[in-house]
């Protein structure tokens, strides 16, 4: 069983700043990537920003410049930095985790946390 679980959501004011944490436990046997997804009412969910094993990473336009992403492999943690937030951005953000959860098979598969909520308002 993998288990992805998310924290440090919360209300912020316009230009404040949150950071989000995800920890990926349980049979884990490599993990290629770990990236941030959210879901904002009445809307799909998007791509926020991810970072793959070779440090590679990749923002959405909305965000560029104002969150960043970062990994700490020895605890299969990722973390969003997330600055100068402004109300578009409230939404429920999710964890990802592109993993492989068994030494037999070679084949990576997507995990997903139960999500943290982010409010940015005034």
């Amino acid at each position: 069983q993998v288990q992805l679980v998310e924290s440090g959501g919360g209300l912020v004011q316009p230009g404040g700043s949150l950071r989000l944490s995800c920890t990926a436990s349980g049979s884990i046997f490599g993990i290629y990537a770990m990236g941030w997804y959210r879901q904002a009412p009445g809307k799909q969910r998007e791509l926020v920003a991810t970072i793959t094993s070779g440090v590679a990473t990749n923002y959405a336009d909305s965000v560029k410049g104002r969150f960043t992403i970062s990994r700490d492999y020895a605890k299969n943690t990722v973390y969003l930095q997330m600055n100068s937030l402004k109300p578009e951005d409230t939404a429920v953000y999710y964890c990802n985790a592109v993993l492989k959860a068994s030494p037999l098979i070679s084949t990576y598969d997507s995990y997903w946390g139960q999500g943290t909520q982010v409010t940015v308002s005034s």
